[in-house]
């Protein structure tokens, strides 16, 4: 038995886990049982622009994506946003649980080789007062995690003070989809230099699209040659 498989065998007797889905012990480091991860659903097929869920197995692009590219040129979301993972990712979000990050960015590594052209990682910017309230950007510690196991991004650097929030918005979570654009115009703020550079910006759930589209905005403008989008999970079209 390998050193590292004593090692975590040694943890869990001492300090078992338990699934934050069932309950039921885990039999791994992380807070999810095997058989709770198989009811976790692939983003399998999706829109190669957006990663919206597609019904249509034949069809490469959405049809918003077809008729009106937008600012973001890739978005990675490996997981459909569903009951399951939405438990996990409120738990980490509202209820402050920083410890999540792990098996959360375990999950994207599970499904996702990402790949090795970026330049530069940014999480998206949270303003002061949420960032206060909740006591820490969960898309940063998201990105360092994700970064930290991933080999191919262990250079790139992660840089928190490039893109700031202007001023405070509701939770895009409350707002429908013409809201959420609403919302989020002149939002955010480039504050260093991006000229040339291939950038993927770090997220949670991409939803409308409507925070993806206003950061690759932003960054264009500022001089970002390619913005991808880099996201856990990504919700169905409304009634799919």
């Amino acid at each position: 038995m390998k050193v590292n498989s004593v090692a975590t065998a040694l943890l869990d007797a001492v300090f078992p886990q338990y699934c934050l889905l069932c309950q039921l012990r885990s039999e791994s480091p992380l807070p999810l049982c095997a058989d709770c991860f198989t009811r976790l659903q692939g983003n399998d097929r999706a829109c190669e622009r957006c990663a919206l869920p597609l019904v249509a197995a034949a069809a490469s692009l959405c049809g918003q994506c077809s008729a009106q590219p937008p600012a973001v040129d890739r978005v990675i979301a490996p997981l459909v946003y569903e009951p399951h993972l939405a438990l996990l990712i409120g738990r980490w979000k509202f209820q402050r649980e920083p410890r999540l990050t792990r098996l959360l960015a375990a999950l994207w590594q599970a499904w996702v080789t990402p790949p090795a052209d970026r330049d530069l990682l940014l999480p998206v910017p949270l303003h002061w007062r949420r960032l206060l309230w909740r006591g820490f950007n969960q898309a940063a510690l998201l990105g360092l995690e994700i970064r930290a196991r991933q080999p191919q991004l262990a250079s790139l650097p992660l840089r928190t003070d490039i893109l700031r929030r202007r001023r405070a918005t509701p939770a895009q979570a409350s707002l429908n989809a013409r809201q959420r654009g609403a919302n989020l115009a002149a939002a955010f703020q480039v504050r260093g230099s991006v000229s040339g550079l291939r950038v993927a910006v770090i997220d949670d759930v991409m939803t409308t699209g409507a925070t993806a589209e206003a950061l690759a905005t932003v960054l264009k403008d500022a001089g970002a040659s390619d913005v991808q989008h880099w996201c856990l999970a990504r919700t169905p079209a409304p009634g799919s």
